[in-house]
């Protein structure tokens, strides 16, 4: 479970007409805090992959945007590729499940729920 800021506005994707996947980057606060010895530990931000399928996905493209806050269910997923040198690299993201909406960001107005998905393709 995470509690974030969209840091993006999310990348949307037609696998096919039916396949859709929707990846964008989520930022996590941890609040600072001065200890009872006095040192003071700063605030820290994580950042974390999200990647949605299907439902969910279409949901993020019709409404998700940069600066939302949103609650959200998942798994942790590592994958890893090799690049055109032959170098490994390791990407951990999050499979997000659920996905609520807390808040828009300041001055937008949020979408409708008439909102259309467009077509695969454009």
């Amino acid at each position: 479970m995470l509690v974030g800021n969209v840091g993006k506005d999310p990348d949307v994707r037609y696998i096919d007409a039916n396949t859709v996947v929707a990846t964008f980057t989520l930022a996590t606060n941890e609040r600072g805090y001065t200890t009872t010895s006095g040192k003071e530990v700063p605030e820290r931000t994580e950042w974390h992959n999200i990647v949605t399928w299907g439902n969910v996905a279409k949901r993020v493209e019709s409404v998700l945007r940069k600066g939302c806050k949103v609650y959200i269910e998942g798994k942790i997923r590592t994958r890893t590729y090799e690049d055109k040198t032959g170098q490994i690299h390791y990407v951990t993201e999050i499979m997000a499940d659920k996905l609520d909406i807390f808040a828009f960001p300041p001055n937008t107005t949020p979408p409708t729920a008439n909102t259309p998905t467009p077509p695969a393709g454009e």
